[in-house]
């Protein structure tokens, strides 16, 4: 029987501080919106579609967060929640720059 010792909790933390980047990005976001009242079409779309990641993101997270929980044993991460927080993580970044820019 494999102990884990701390690596579930640790795992968790990680999922929990990724979260809260992935929450300042989105309020970044906002604030870059909003700070320059004359936002194209595009910047709005792109605020909107980073919402949404955002939320997506946490879905993810939360659902990953849940399944380390202490009576289980952790599990691998399955393929299709991997593709997505990688997917939601490059989306916000190109939803980061064409805010910017």
């Amino acid at each position: 029987m494999r102990d884990p010792g701390l690596q579930p909790e640790r795992t968790r933390l990680a999922w929990r501080r990724t979260t809260l980047a992935f929450t300042v990005a989105a309020v970044f976001a906002v604030r870059q919106v909003v700070r320059h009242g004359s936002a194209t079409a595009g910047d709005v779309a792109a605020f909107a579609l980073s919402a949404v990641v955002w939320l997506g993101f946490l879905a993810v997270a939360h659902r990953r967060i849940r399944a380390m929980a202490p009576p289980r044993p952790p599990a691998a991460m399955p393929f299709v929640q991997a593709a997505a927080a990688t997917t939601c993580t490059l989306a916000l970044a190109g939803f980061a720059v064409a805010i910017v820019w």
